[in-house]
């Protein structure tokens, strides 16, 4: 794919569906947006999307209209929680699943000029293997791939890392080597070594060695604050998962231009 978008761009995926990937990315882009960065979440599960409903947001105008010049893309972002922003697609909708490589280059020139506006997107892939994934992530500057202990969810996790490998070799795409973000985990423990265990698979398989971006706990206050249409990136911020989850975020700070710094520090002086 030739087009670029030139504001950083983190791609969230998954080899399995129901790995908390959504989950994963709306939080992230929540946590990053209350430490001041301009965060642009885009939805790229293009046929199933539900970042609007676990945001709670209204979305009367998607993608799609974008695609189809029926509105400007700018016109299509609804604000979020915590001052993120939402490009988000449609559910349902069987032409925006199956794509032509024209209008997937389409859609991200559409997401480049919106994009321009922000400090970093996020984006929320479908899970799999599908060309949409292969497409997106090959223009990203980090892949995020969740996934669990579960050993089914740990192996679609390395049938999806392999399959971008095999994809950035067959058309010399540079993808990153994805990392690896362990969610419904019992403890650090099991964290830890469910990461291990995936990259020693890739490392003597693929010689790619995935690092692990973090984990999240098994909490019954993240399936609750899901259910609620309240991520829990919003609640009082001493819980573990918050602490998980800023870990993470940190490991994106990196990727975020100095000047968004700077504008964060300049609007702490006028707040403060």
């Amino acid at each position: 794919m030739s087009s670029v978008i030139e504001t950083p761009f983190v791609l969230v995926t998954g080899g399995k569906g129901g790995v908390g990937k959504t989950t994963v990315a709306a939080n992230l882009g929540i946590e990053m947006a209350s430490a001041g960065k301009r965060v642009l979440i885009v939805d790229l599960d293009l046929g199933l999307a539900n970042l609007n409903v676990l945001l709670g947001l209204d979305t009367p105008r998607t993608i799609e209209d974008a695609l189809t010049g029926a509105v400007e893309p700018s016109a299509c972002v609804v604000p979020g929680p915590a001052g993120v922003h939402l490009l988000p697609a449609g559910s349902g909708t069987e032409r925006m699943g199956r794509l032509t490589g024209e209008q997937r280059e389409r859609l991200v020139e559409v997401i480049a000029e919106v994009a321009r506006d922000y400090d970093v997107v996020i984006g929320d892939s479908a899970a799999g293997v599908g060309p949409d994934v292969m497409a997106f992530a090959s223009i990203a500057d980090r892949v995020l791939v969740v996934t669990t202990p579960e050993l089914a969810a740990l192996t679609d996790a390395y049938g999806l890392i392999k399959a971008l490998d095999q994809y950035g070799s067959r058309t010399e795409a540079d993808i990153p080597t994805p990392e690896i973000v362990v969610n419904h985990a019992s403890g650090v423990e099991e964290g830890e070594a469910v990461a291990r265990k995936l990259k020693a698979i890739c490392e003597r398989f693929l010689a790619r060695s995935p690092r692990q971006a973090g984990w999240l706990p098994r909490s019954a206050v993240v399936s609750r604050s899901a259910n609620r249409q309240e991520p829990f990136a919003m609640r009082p911020r001493k819980a573990l998962e918050h602490l998980c989850l800023r870990q993470i975020a940190s490991r994106l700070q990196r990727l975020v231009p100095s000047t968004a710094g700077l504008r964060e520090s300049v609007a702490v002086g006028k707040n403060f």
